[in-house]
């Protein structure tokens, strides 16, 4: 394969896009140009939970279909998403502090989301280390099956609901966080693709 056509080249090149794109993003009233970083955690953070979804359904299917494809899916589809969850939560600290002058560690997101940062770590050292197609996919079921629970009943402090930008009624600062959304999960795909090829040459 090209070096120039290889899932790690294109995901690499995809992160530059994301960067440019997220520095020229529109600046919001209150928050002013501050307000790209949190365009960009917030494209993260959806793009790693697609991840752990999808890796969860692949394991859902590869248990039912008994597919050795799925469950090669579900190991890179998981990886996948701890990297991005966990890149996030660097980036949600750069979006507090640019733009409430201020680490709040004790939120209750941002606490939940390091707890299973930390959590889905060791869990894909701990598949791959065991190496079992099964436990590998229903460790990524139970791990996205229990983060959406958990997420569902945590305190909204700083992520308010319904999203702040999907309810501004601003298109253009709409069409630009889809966008970094669309190219995220390019990235993620790339990543999979890169991960599912070095999993399957390590049989």
């Amino acid at each position: 394969m090209s070096q120039f056509k290889s899932p790690l080249t294109l995901f690499f090149a995809t992160l530059i896009v994301i960067a440019l794109l997220a520095f020229f993003g529109p600046e919001e009233r209150s928050l002013g140009a501050n307000v790209r970083i949190v365009y960009l955690h917030g494209a993260w953070v959806v793009t790693a939970e697609l991840a752990f979804m999808m890796a969860g359904l692949a394991g859902l299917i590869a248990l039912l279909a008994r597919r050795e494809i799925f469950h090669q899916c579900s190991a890179a589809l998981g990886r996948t998403g701890i990297i991005f969850w966990v890149t996030y939560l660097p980036l949600s600290l750069w979006a507090m502090q640019s733009n409430w002058n201020g680490l709040f560690l004790a939120e209750p997101r941002f606490r939940l989301a390091s707890i299973f940062a930390v959590t889905g770590i060791l869990l894909q050292v701990g598949l791959w280390l065991i190496n079992t197609n099964w436990i590998t996919s229903l460790g990524n079921l139970l791990f996205i099956i229990v983060l959406r629970v958990l997420f569902a009943t945590a305190d909204n402090v700083m992520h308010p609901p319904p999203s702040p930008i999907f309810n501004s009624g601003n298109y253009t600062i709409i069409g630009f966080f889809v966008a970094l959304i669309v190219l995220s999960i390019v990235a993620a795909y790339f990543l999979t693709r890169f991960l599912f090829t070095l999993n399957t040459e390590n049989l």
